[in-house]
């Protein structure tokens, strides 16, 4: 192997003005946890709705698994910003996600109630990193989680809209 491939990716300190990256760095993690956890279960919804609701979910689930997908990345990188490494394995995502897997088959409707549950649960902790953000002088990560927040309260909304009867 060439000593180009033996770089390990480590943290190193930010001098931007945030106070306590560390923190910070924890709070995207959290964040990034659960946008990978709500892209899979997003996603078993958009594989596995049936009925007569089909084609709206399927759709709607597929406009939001994008934009989960998109924000991951985003995500990450402002945790490698901040000088810490962002997560990479499977067990530190679901230690770190408030979204809880459903276990048994539902209706159209009680999938978009249980997604709709965990974005609001989701866009709960983007106030909270909001505020603390805030407080520790990173308007960079409280924009992130502003801009986060508001897509998980408009996709709640939206699927509670679409499971009622």
């Amino acid at each position: 192997m060439t000593s180009a491939l033996n770089v390990v990716p480590e943290s190193t300190d930010v001098s931007t003005g945030v106070r306590d990256t560390e923190a910070m760095a924890q709070g995207l993690e959290n964040m990034l946890a659960d946008t990978y956890r709500l892209i899979f279960k997003t996603h078993a919804v958009h594989w596995n709705v049936e009925g007569p609701m089909f084609f709206a979910v399927h759709n709607l689930t597929e406009e939001q698994y994008q934009d989960l997908f998109e924000a991951a990345d985003e995500i990450a990188e402002r945790i490698r910003s901040l000088g810490q490494l962002a997560p990479s394995t499977l067990s530190a995502i679901v230690a770190n996600s408030v979204v809880q897997d459903d276990e048994k088959p539902a209706s159209a409707g009680e999938m978009c109630q249980s997604l709709a549950a965990d974005h609001e649960r989701i866009a709960h902790r983007m106030h909270a990193l909001i505020r603390i953000a805030g407080e520790h002088g990173d308007p960079v990560t409280e924009d992130l989680a502003v801009a986060r927040a508001t897509f998980h309260e408009k996709a709640a909304w939206m699927l509670r809209s679409v499971s009622k009867s």
